[in-house]
C-alpha cells in the first residue's frame, strides 16, 4: 500500500466520458490499496472561456474578482469527478483550495503557495478510505480570505505541493502525452521518450520551452524531493498493473539515475523577440538604465549579449524578451532613450531560441563547440549565445528552428535506435 497524488489536466477531463475514464484510473489505484488524492484542472477550453468573459465584462477588471471567476472551472470538474466516483461505489468528496486550506500569497492570477494543511485529508484516508478530489490551480490568501489562482499550469504546482504536504510516495501527472521526450516529437519524429530525467534537467527543459510541466511544479518537486511521474491518461486503465512500473517518465533526483547522457534533451521556443540597443556610451550604470525600466514593467529578459566597440567608448547590448512582451519592451526602451543615450534600436520578432540541456555537460568539454560547428555546416546563423552549467541556448532565425533541432538531436545521439 502507498499514498499517491494523481493529477489530470484539461484534456483528460474534457467531458463526462473522459471524467469516467479518469475515475477508472482512480479506482485501479484504490483497489490496489493506495490512499489517493486527485487534483483536477478545468475542462479543456473552460479556463480560456472564463478569462474571455472577464475581459468582455470589463477590460480593466478587478484581479480578485477575476480569480473568483476563473477558479470556478476546477470547482465544476472536482465535483463531477467526485459524483462519478461515488456512483462507482468509491468513497470520495471534492475539496476547493480554501477548504483544505491551500494558503497562498495575495498576488492574484499568479499567487505562490505558502502552506498546505493536509491533516484532514490524511485523517480521512485512515478513517474513511476516502478519495480526496481537489480543485487544482487555486488557493486562499489568509489575510484577505479571497480566492487566489496560481497562473496557467497551476494545477501541476497544486499537485506536487499537495503530494509534499500529505507525504505521498509519488505524484503522477496524467496528461495527453505519455511522458517526457528528448524533444518535441512533432518537430523530430525520431525523438524518444525518457524513462527517467533529473529534476535539474527537467527544470531547464520546462523553462526553455518544453510544455509538459509548469516550471514551478518541477521546482517544488526538487525542493521536496518528490518523485513526479508523467504519464498518459489515455492508456486503458484496466491494462495497467498498479503494482508495476507504469509507462511514462519519472522525474527524480540525479542520484537515482544510474546512467545519464551528456545531453538529455533539446527545447525550443518561437515565442521570442530580439531587441538590440546600439551605440550606447560604455560607462557604469548603462545596463541598469536599460533593464531597470523593463523590470519595473514586469518584463522578463532572457538572453543578454554585450559587445564593446573597438575604441572602447560605445557598446551594443542585445537581449530577448517573450514575444508577448515585445511591444511593451520596445516602447519602454524608447521612452527611456534620453536616459540611456543610445543611437539606434534594432528589433526582430522572427527569431527562435534553441536550448541544449544535460547535467552531463558539467564533466564534458566541447559540447557547445560541437553544436556551433554542426549549425554552421547547415548554414544556420547564430544571433546570440548564452550558457550555464548544464545548458546552452542559441538564438537563430525562426525559419531554421526545426532544421536546427533535428541537426542537434542527431548530433548528440538522441534519435531513436
Amino acid at each position: 500500500m502507498g499514498r499517491l497524488v494523481m493529477k489530470f489536466g484539461g484534456t483528460s477531463v474534457a467531458n463526462i466520458d473522459r471524467i469516467r475514464n479518469v475515475a477508472r484510473h482512480v479506482k485501479r489505484e484504490v483497489d490496489a490499496g493506495h490512499d489517493v488524492a486527485v487534483v483536477v484542472s478545468a475542462m479543456a477550453g473552460k479556463t480560456n472561456e472564463l478569462v474571455d468573459w472577464c475581459g468582455d465584462a470589463s477590460p480593466l477588471h478587478d484581479a480578485r474578482e477575476y480569480d473568483a471567476v476563473v477558479a470556478s472551472g476546477e470547482q465544476v470538474t472536482s465535483g463531477l469527478l467526485a459524483i462519478v466516483l461515488q456512483g462507482m461505489g468509491i468513497q470520495a468528496r471534492s475539496w476547493q483550495g480554501w477548504q483544505i486550506p491551500i494558503k497562498t500569497s495575495d498576488a492574484h492570477a499568479s499567487a505562490r503557495i505558502l502552506e498546505i494543511d493536509g491533516s484532514e485529508i490524511t485523517a480521512r484516508f485512515k478513517d474513511r478510505q476516502e478519495v480526496a478530489v481537489i480543485a487544482g490551480f487555486q488557493g486562499i490568501n489568509p489575510q484577505t480570505n479571497r480566492i487566489t489562482t496560481l497562473g496557467r499550469g497551476g494545477s501541476d504546482t497544486s499537485a506536487v505541493a499537495i503530494a509534499a504536504a500529505i507525504r505521498a510516495d509519488r505524484c503522477d501527472i496524467y496528461t495527453d502525452v505519455d511522458g517526457v521526450y528528448t524533444t518535441d516529437p512533432r518537430a523530430v519524429p525520431k525523438a524518444r521518450r525518457l524513462d527517467k530525467i533529473a529534476f535539474e534537467d527537467m527544470l531547464e527543459l520546462a523553462s526553455q520551452g518544453a510544455k509538459v510541466l509548469q516550471v514551478r511544479s518541477v521546482e517544488l518537486g526538487m525542493v521536496h524531493n518528490m518523485p513526479v511521474f508523467v504519464r498518459s491518461s489515455f492508456d486503458k486503465p484496466e491494462d495497467i498493473d498498479p503494482h508495476g512500473t507504469p509507462p511514462g517518465t519519472l522525474i527524480c533526483s540525479e542520484e537515482e539515475i544510474m546512467e545519464s547522457h551528456v545531453v538529455t534533451g533539446i527545447a525550443f521556443s518561437k515565442d521570442e523577440a530580439q531587441i538590440s540597443v546600439r551605440q550606447i556610451e560604455d560607462k557604469p550604470g548603462v545596463a541598469a538604465a536599460i533593464f531597470g525600466p523593463l523590470a519595473e514593467a514586469n518584463i522578463n529578459v532572457d538572453m543578454i549579449v554585450q559587445n564593446v566597440s573597438e575604441d572602447g567608448k560605445t557598446t551594443d547590448l542585445t537581449f530577448t524578451v517573450p514575444a508577448s512582451d515585445y511591444t511593451r519592451a520596445r516602447d519602454t526602451i524608447t521612452s527611456a532613450k534620453a536616459k540611456i543615450g543610445y543611437a539606434r534600436l534594432d528589433t526582430a520578432t522572427d527569431v527562435a531560441k534553441v536550448s541544449v540541456i544535460g547535467s552531463g555537460m558539467r564533466s564534458h568539454a566541447g559540447v557547445a563547440a560541437q553544436a556551433f560547428t554542426a549549425l554552421a555546416l547547415r548554414n544556420i546563423n547564430i544571433r546570440a549565445i548564452t550558457t550555464s552549467e548544464i545548458k546552452f541556448s542559441v538564438l537563430i532565425d525562426a525559419a531554421y528552428t526545426e532544421l536546427a533541432v533535428r541537426t542537434l538531436h542527431t548530433l548528440y545521439g538522441l534519435d531513436q535506435t
